[in-house]
């Protein structure tokens, strides 16, 4: 088996798409690993990732003004299969040789797009096909040894290629569901011209996880915060069988959980999987801390601080523990922040911890998208009722519950949600 750092890798250089992540989730979905990274990677970086092929994403900007979003040119000499698409192809021509204009035809929507078939990067495909359109610039002179492969009825240059290199941009989105046949071209690019197998599966992330989990870890211990969600309780299974009992999960029961969870986190996790548990009743101290508070927000920060501390107490019991595991994902790393989005929000996984709590990170999910999770929870041997469940805050019934938390209104609200569910 390979070394994580060894897989098959499309990078995607972000200039800010609101399709960037789905540019992403179309390569994986096809079978090849792919992340994004920021527009300031540089070619030595790239290097030292070794990918297959290269994707400059689509952007609001125009290369041509100052603000623009930069790409080392030196990129399109290391002989890696690179695709531009929109902002990415007119940053690629601008950086070659080519002009990009404000365009006096904007193209918005489905388009027809007339392709040269006879292209390799266009097998499979028609000769004319829908695709989106989403451009307020275009390319009005290719640089030398480019050839124009795809037109439409407002754009010359809708698609163009190297005459030599493995250099391709496209002015359509092919990530996008309005593409029609849109996952074909990906395809092609990434199986054909970059030469990927396309044997990324959750089977092959487990065995490529659980090598890097022991290599990181050792015969050293870790200790893992389990709320019974579907993030954390992916975490903890996968770590599990990478070094079993070296694995501590501390179950905080706040109180403010739906009927029967903490039983079925016990009996699922303690007793199906075998793990380690620790569940902690503190129903009665975070009741304690909000008694008299009806602001929503001000609810939310007191469970959240008070669940730390909780952790925290429970874990200065145990000793030798150099690990904490968090079921951070790969969309929390990227809601919180990156060089082209503004944060979304600050992820309670991304920087939350306490000052003082020294431990070294194992986050085995970071890399994967939500839906992957779950694929892999049922990978991993999870039952299905647990890994499609309805997401469920940490802040628990607490928010559900209007003005001051009492022990009545919980019992109601957590009988009507168990009727809900059923």
């Amino acid at each position: 088996m390979e070394m994580a750092l060894e897989q098959e890798l499309i990078l995607v250089i972000d200039y800010g798409s609101q399709f960037n992540q789905l540019v992403t989730r179309r390569i994986r979905d096809l079978g090849v690993y792919s992340e994004l990274h920021n527009p300031s990677i540089t070619v030595e970086e790239i290097k030292a990732l070794n990918p297959k092929g290269i994707v400059l994403s689509g952007g609001p900007k125009s290369v041509y003004k100052d603000d623009a979003y930069k790409v080392d040119p030196a990129i399109f000499d290391l002989g890696i299969p690179v695709l531009g698409i929109c902002y990415g192809m007119q940053l690629m021509m601008h950086n070659l040789g080519g002009e990009v204009v404000a365009s006096k035809t904007r193209e918005f929507g489905q388009t027809v797009v007339s392709l040269d078939t006879e292209k390799p990067i266009f097998k499979d495909l028609q000769n004319q096909e829908k695709l989106l359109m989403s451009h307020s610039d275009k390319v009005t002179k290719i640089p030398e040894d480019f050839i124009k492969i795809a037109e439409t009825t407002n754009c010359e240059f809708a698609a163009v290629q190297h005459e030599t290199l493995p250099l391709f941009g496209v002015q359509f989105h092919p990530e996008s569901k309005h593409s029609i046949n849109g996952d074909t071209f990906i395809k092609t690019f990434i199986r054909d011209i970059a030469g990927c197998s396309g044997e990324w599966t959750m089977e092959n992330f487990i065995d490529i996880e659980i090598e890097k989990i022991r290599e990181q870890v050792g015969d050293k211990k870790v200790l893992c915060a389990m709320s019974g969600g579907v993030d954390s309780s992916v975490t903890a299974v996968l770590i599990h069988r990478a070094i079993g009992d070296q694995l501590t999960c501390i179950f905080v029961d706040h109180g403010l959980l739906r009927k029967g969870e903490g039983d079925m986190v016990m009996e699922q996790f303690g007793e199906g999987f075998n793990m380690n548990i620790i569940r902690i009743d503190a129903k009665d101290r975070f009741l304690s801390k909000l008694k008299g508070v009806s602001d929503p927000e001000q609810k939310r920060k007191i469970i959240g601080n008070e669940f730390i501390y909780v952790f925290d107490d429970e874990a200065g019991k145990l000793t030798d523990v150099d690990f904490l595991a968090q079921g951070t994902l790969y969309t929390d790393i990227i809601e919180s922040g990156t060089e082209t989005a503004q944060t979304i929000k600050s992820h309670h996984n991304v920087g939350g911890l306490p000052e003082d709590m020294q431990f070294e990170l194992i986050e085995p999910l970071n890399t994967l998208f939500k839906d992957e999770v779950r694929a892999l929870g049922i990978e991993l041997g999870i039952p299905e009722h647990l890994v499609w469940r309805q997401p469920f805050p940490g802040p628990g019934l607490g928010i559900r519950v209007l003005g001051e938390i009492t022990e009545d209104k919980l019992s109601i609200v957590r009988d009507s949600d168990a009727i809900l569910r059923e």
